[in-house]
């Protein structure tokens, strides 16, 4: 008899061995990192358990339960057979986020046995540092000439995230939720509170966040981490967007400060939000 696997909620202290896994087996997709697993668990609970060299990460969105593809340099095939042999009882088995090498493994291991659904809405974004950077081309005019009026309007100035002004951007969170208050629903406030646990424990987290500062007041901030390859993903990126260019100031900003030593950015999905969706497929994904 196999086994049974132990899974349990994630905390601080199963940070080193989640990115040493990640770290040894890099995806560039947005859930393969410690903070954004531990971040959102009060919207989706999470747990993880290490069995054959993997780790394997599920959550639950409302009664639903889903599971991450396993994780690791360590045995997937048996690692999948393991969570396969006790989830028969359920009646489904339900993966999320699967990148396309890991379809085709599910199909090889079981032909024909899982039905795979496209979610367009859950597609990350993932940009060539350089070009964040330079924002080189006519097709990224326009976010140049954003910037070009921040600078040439604003005493402006930008800061790595830390101990200095963590409590600034905490203060430009609640702003910020008040400037919204006409139209505040349950899912802003999710993620408002989300952020504020990742300012609050920034220093355990291992991120990296960046701050813009113009005329003696934070008007935008933001937080990333390492997919624990060539990619850092972009969690959490807040603006004043009455303040003409500081959504493109802080990406450019944050990217040329923070992220040189990685060849990509994953700025993580839209949520099939039309607005989103258009201002990130307008700084032109590599993927």
């Amino acid at each position: 008899m196999q086994e049974r696997i132990r899974y349990h909620k994630i905390n601080l202290e199963d940070r080193e061995l989640m990115m040493t896994m990640y770290a040894q087996d890099p995806r560039r997709t947005c859930e393969h990192c410690f903070a954004n697993n531990y971040l959102w668990q009060s919207v989706y609970p999470a747990e993880m358990a290490e069995f054959d060299g993997c780790i394997s990460v599920r959550f639950y969105d409302g009664a639903d339960l889903y599971y991450d593809f396993p994780s690791g340099p360590g045995d997937k095939k048996q690692a999948l057979e393991r969570i396969l042999g006790w989830t028969k009882r359920q009646d489904a088995l339900r993966f999320y986020g699967l990148l396309r090498d890991e379809v085709e493994l599910l199909e090889k291991w079981h032909p024909g046995e899982f039905i795979i659904t496209p979610e367009r809405d859950i597609y990350d974004y993932i940009y060539e540092t350089e070009r964040l950077t330079t924002l080189a081309g006519k097709k990224l005019h326009g976010k140049r000439g954003h910037i070009h009026r921040f600078e040439e309007n604003h005493d402006w100035r930008y800061e790595s995230l830390g101990p200095d002004n963590w409590q600034a951007c905490l203060q430009m969170n609640q702003i910020w939720k008040r400037k919204r208050a006409d139209k505040w629903d349950p899912d802003m406030e999710e993620e408002f509170q989300v952020v504020n646990q990742a300012l609050q424990h920034y220093d355990k987290l291992g991120m990296v966040g960046g701050v813009l500062w113009a005329d003696r007041e934070v008007v935008a901030f933001t937080m990333g981490e390492s997919l624990g390859g060539d990619t850092l993903a972009v969690h959490f990126e807040k603006a004043f967007p009455e303040i003409q260019g500081a959504y493109p100031m802080i990406n450019q900003q944050f990217v040329e400060h923070e992220c040189m030593n990685y060849k990509y950015v994953n700025r993580e999905d839209d949520t099939g939000a039309e607005g989103l969706r258009k201002a990130k497929l307008s700084y032109r994904p590599v993927f």
